[in-house]
């Protein structure tokens, strides 16, 4: 894959301290994680530079808030799920500004990025951008915004949500998908690029 270098889009890990102990406490017994206590389990700053080596493809997923008005975000966090029925599945955080009209849609359209869409991805990752402006969106026959040109277009009615941690799986059962040229745009390393030139497809 190769590769740009732009701001990491996944903010920091935060910083954690503790109030030192007496001068007595015994220090804790080196483990296998180098002294730190097993029962905290993974450090969030290693958790997220494991994810970050995890190469993805880049969707923008869409829908319209209860006034009719285009809600959208960028998500990595995006799958095939199931053929029969057609299934997929995507994580919103809960922190996000689009959450609560994600969390009460009934239906969603998931725009698959090309390359050349890098923007585009940055634009609906940045927290209050305008991401619809007027006269520049396309839409989906169920009148769905969704990213004009994207290398596939699926339309999704709800099929379950499920709460898992800070995120919400949201489940959409595929009704419609179009199809169009492209090479997708990828994320890897807190990077965007795209596949290097070569054959990609199993024979």
């Amino acid at each position: 894959m190769t590769s740009r270098s732009p701001q990491a889009l996944t903010a920091a890990a935060p910083t954690t301290g503790s109030a030192p102990g007496p001068a007595s406490a015994p220090a804790p017994a080196p483990g296998r994680d180098g002294g730190r206590d097993a029962s905290i389990g993974v450090d969030p700053a290693d958790f997220r530079a494991a994810m970050a080596r995890f190469a993805a493809g880049v969707v923008v997923v869409t829908t319209r808030a209860a006034d009719g008005s285009p809600r959208g975000f960028t998500a990595t966090s995006f799958c095939s799920l199931s053929l029969d029925p057609p299934l997929v599945l995507v994580c919103l955080s809960h922190s996000s500004s689009s959450f609560p009209d994600f969390d009460a849609c009934e239906e969603f359209a998931v725009s698959i990025l090309r390359r050349e869409d890098e923007a585009v991805a940055r634009l609906f990752a940045t927290s209050g951008a305008d991401r619809f402006p007027d006269g520049e969106q396309a839409h989906t026959p169920a009148l769905l915004p969704v990213v004009s040109g994207a290398i596939g277009q699926l339309d999704c009615t709800l099929h379950a949500r499920h709460r898992a941690g800070d995120h919400t799986i949201m489940i959409g059962r595929v009704d419609d998908v179009r199809l169009a040229p492209g090479e997708p745009l990828v994320y890897y390393d807190r990077a965007f690029g795209t596949l290097a030139p070569g054959p990609h497809r199993a024979p």
